[in-house]
């Protein structure tokens, strides 16, 4: 299907750009008419051979791939809620949505919905082909929403929650940033010093025929080794990132993985901060809608990023199904789920007010998650200065033990 940039003016001279895909300029033309909108301008987008066309093709690829930014979709699920809330109609507060967005991806996507929309479909409906941009929490709760008449409500649920989540995610990345970089120059700086500068120190012991401390000779032989088998060491390193990243990307080999750091001293106190946070904060939110417990818990065990937490609760919904109570199917994982947690779960449960006891537990976790990332740095920091004080320092005893040995004898 032919796909078409086009420029457009309303009735008041308003200038309006976008991209659509359509059949033919007569469909165009009598799509923008539906919406008053006069068209001056269009181009049909081919595939060309040009670099120019090229460049676009591979650069819409990547779009396709990294999906639509989590601040364009809070931008949209906000702003559609302010319209309702006004009373405009689905179908114009689409149209203006798609028409405002500057992402090109996103432009499509609410492009498309609004068009189904119109022609009654449901929002949720209309959503479910971008249910892997949208994920299967954002389209559930919407049809919730439809379906109960309390779309609005639903609306500012969701943009709560995913306020809350980007920022849980943002805060966890921004913290990473500086270790991440330290490392990487550790890494830089060690084989910049194998690989040009310990060589040239290293060749003046060679010339001297004189016993090398053991650091010394280590040293040396590493170096070497990196020097001699250079594209050896280097398709090594390739292959077993390579297959590690391949590895942790299997089901099995998440699973081992995730259980793995899990038990990491630092990482595991963080990942499971988050993971309730998010459990907390999911569950609470889809809580507020007719969905089904169960139905709720396997789709929150798809919003949890760790496999230990989805086997969870997968296999809590099954419990659920049989009548279980949820603080009882939690409480064998403790390691998991603290007993606080289940606690105040079944406090919740006995009073009615499980949402609101989520919702109390998911900011509590999302303030712990903040203090923690703001301390992250000052406790990374000493341990990363230490391991690199080992390794230079380690290179300095090897090389001035000999430098000392050879002033001794002279």
């Amino acid at each position: 299907m032919p796909e078409f940039s086009y420029t457009a003016r309303s009735k008041e001279g308003e200038l309006k750009k976008g991209v659509i895909i359509k059949d033919s300029k007569e469909e165009l033309v009598a799509y923008l008419g539906e919406r008053d909108l006069i068209l001056t301008q269009y181009k049909e987008i081919k595939n060309g051979t040009s670099i120019k066309e090229w460049f676009n093709k591979i650069n819409n690829k990547f779009i396709d791939l990294s999906g639509v930014p989590a601040s364009e979709k809070i931008f949209f699920t906000q702003n559609l809620m302010v319209m309702i809330k006004a009373g405009i109609s689905l179908s114009q507060a689409l149209t203006t949505l798609w028409q405002q967005t500057t992402n090109k991806k996103m432009q499509k996507i609410l492009a498309d919905v609004q068009d189904k929309v119109e022609k009654g479909k449901t929002l949720a409906e209309s959503l479910q082909p971008y249910i892997k941009i949208f994920g299967e929490l954002y389209i559930n709760m919407m049809k919730a929403g439809e379906t109960a008449g309390q779309l609005e409500q639903v609306l500012k649920q969701l943009t709560l929650q995913m306020k809350k989540d980007h920022h849980l995610v943002s805060k966890v990345r921004g913290a990473l940033v500086y270790p991440v970089i330290v490392i990487a120059a550790m890494i830089i700086i060690m084989i910049i010093m194998f690989v040009f500068v310990i060589p040239q120190i290293t060749a003046i012991f060679k010339e001297v025929e004189a016993e090398l401390p053991l650091p010394t000779k280590i040293l040396i032989g590493v170096s070497d080794f990196v020097l001699n088998n250079g594209i050896l060491v280097s398709l090594s390193a390739i292959v077993l990132i390579g297959g590690f990243i391949r590895f942790i990307r299997s089901k099995k080999g998440k699973i081992i993985w995730h259980k793995f750091i899990l038990k990491l001293p630092i990482i595991s106190p963080i990942l499971k901060k988050v993971s309730l946070a998010r459990f907390s904060r999911t569950t609470s939110s889809l809580l507020k809608t007719d969905i089904p417990i169960t139905e709720n818990f396997l789709i929150t065990a798809k919003v949890l990023g760790n496999t230990s937490y989805q086997i969870l609760l997968n296999s809590a919904a099954e419990d659920l199904k049989r009548g279980v109570n949820i603080h009882t199917t939690l409480q064998s994982r403790t390691d998991l789920f603290p007993p606080i947690v289940i606690q105040m779960i079944s406090v919740g449960e006995e009073t009615g007010s499980l949402d609101n006891i989520l919702e109390q537990l998911a900011i509590f976790y999302e303030e712990e998650v903040d203090q923690t990332m703001n301390n992250l740095t000052a406790t990374l920091e000493p341990i990363l200065m230490l391991l690199l004080g080992l390794g230079v320092g380690s290179i300095a005893v090897a090389v001035i033990m000999p430098m000392y040995s050879l002033t001794q004898q002279f």
